[in-house]
């Protein structure tokens, strides 16, 4: 039993690394795309950060309402069957790109990559913690959701060094090629995780079985969306999950803001393009790499997740004040050296997380997380684009160009504070009984 397990891991861990491998790899050409297509010739252009934006908006209304979903039907229909669709439509955008550049194909490109996204963003990585969930003992999820942060950080790494050296063209042939490659090798590969109490309510779903006593799951899972009591009530589950919650939001409202205007800021401030995107990519993969595989090991049994958790986001308020003041081409090199701290961030707040619900309730944890997350999604363009845009412009009231950056740290400063009152709490999960031989224990 222990090898099958392993096993899926680590096919789980091939899955996320061609995924994420695609993803990134085109993520340092994008900007130089995006410009070339609305803006050709220039190195500042308020349409393209404002089209940015409103994309970002719209994807984060859309995986507000189907993070939570994705969560809660993976919980009954299983991990495997809810990753094959975000991957698949995954592959449509980078397809268009990978045939042509122009403006009309961006157009193409731009509204099928809004409504796919709706999916695909998050879907992933939500479904890819609930599956370590359900096969690794809490006591060793920190360390496993941190070595799936670091394969996640090694496809960083890789896909930014492909697309040094690749031409805009060939990035986008290859993303596609992978991408589909990853489909495939998830669907043939990956072996299918399901709780015992759950494919026991999944066969009566099926068979049109008397479920009474769970008519409440299956109202939900036939009518959709998980109700918003439903929400608020997991969120009360303990005054750590809520306390996690608010720290994933004001993370992530940093995250997605630095993702808005970083960019732009460093195009606009010292002329950067694809390979010195590209560069400063490599560098924090590298770091975070270290951080995870080697730092992180050692770090969480003697300090905790708590204080990793708190670690990782101080120094993410430290790393955008540096970015905002950058006074010369080299600072971002030196800034992206912090990412060997920030990368902690995530794993122990999912980790957190996990260990607050039960077992059976792991997708449908990490969903609402991820739904909260996709809510931050949402606030974060509406503050951040326009404040980008105004500040690298001519009409700024000051001169001031990274000061839409220096507001993400804001973002990040609220979210340390709040983790900073994180206790740690007694977890709801146990292993007992026939639970324990469905659990790897490393």
């Amino acid at each position: 039993m222990m090898e099958t397990l392993w096993a899926g891991l680590s096919h789980l861990f091939m899955t996320v690394f061609l995924s994420s491998f695609s993803s990134f790899m085109v993520v340092p050409a994008i900007t130089d795309v995006t410009m070339s297509a609305i803006c050709p010739g220039q190195d500042e252009c308020s349409l393209a950060i404002y089209l940015t934006g409103f994309q970002q908006v719209i994807i984060g209304l859309g995986t507000l309402v189907m993070m939570p979903l994705v969560g809660n039907l993976s919980d009954i229909y299983g991990r495997k069957a809810l990753l094959t669709l975000p991957m698949l439509l995954g592959i449509i955008p980078l397809a268009i790109l990978a045939y042509d550049r122009t403006t009309n194909f961006f157009y193409a490109y731009y509204v099928l990559r809004t409504l796919t996204a709706m999916i695909c963003e998050g879907s992933i990585q939500c479904l890819s913690l609930a599956y370590v969930a359900d096969n690794v003992a809490e006591n060793r999820r920190a360390l496993v959701f941190g070595l799936l942060s670091g394969i996640g950080s090694c496809a960083f790494v890789c896909g930014n060094l492909s697309a040094r050296f690749l031409s805009t063209s060939s990035t986008f042939q290859v993303a596609t090629a992978v991408a589909v490659l990853a489909m495939l090798y998830m669907r043939v590969f990956l072996p299918e995780s399901f709780k015992p109490e759950n494919v026991a309510l999944r066969t009566k779903l099926i068979n049109g079985e008397d479920i009474a006593e769970n008519s409440c799951t299956k109202k939900q899972l036939f009518e959709g969306l998980p109700s918003l009591d439903d929400m608020i009530s997991l969120l009360k589950t303990s005054s750590t999950f809520g306390q996690a919650a608010s720290v994933a939001f004001f993370n992530n409202l940093g995250e997605i803001g630095l993702g808005a205007s970083l960019m732009y800021y460093l195009k606009a401030r010292f002329h950067f393009n694809k390979d010195q995107f590209a560069d400063l990519m490599v560098i924090a993969g590298v770091a975070g790499i270290a951080s995870q595989f080697l730092l992180m090991p050692i770090a969480v049994p003697f300090i905790g997740e708590e204080k990793l958790l708190s670690i990782g986001i101080f120094f993410s308020v430290a790393h955008m004040f540096l970015y905002s003041f950058a006074w010369s081409p080299w600072v971002p090199y030196a800034a992206a050296m912090f990412s060997i701290l920030i990368v902690l961030s995530q794993p122990c707040l999912r980790s957190i997380t996990s260990k607050q619900v039960g077992p059976t309730e792991q997708g449908r944890a990490q969903g609402c997380i991820s739904g909260i997350c996709s809510f931050a999604n949402v606030i974060s363009p509406l503050v951040f684009s326009p404040l980008t845009a105004l500040f690298l412009s001519e009409n700024a009231p000051f001169h001031f160009p990274g000061f839409s950056v220096m507001c993400v740290g804001f973002a990040y400063m609220i979210a340390f504070f709040q983790s900073i009152m994180i206790r740690p709490a007694p977890s709801v999960s146990s292993c007992q009984g026939s639970e324990c031989s469905s659990v790897v224990v490393f």
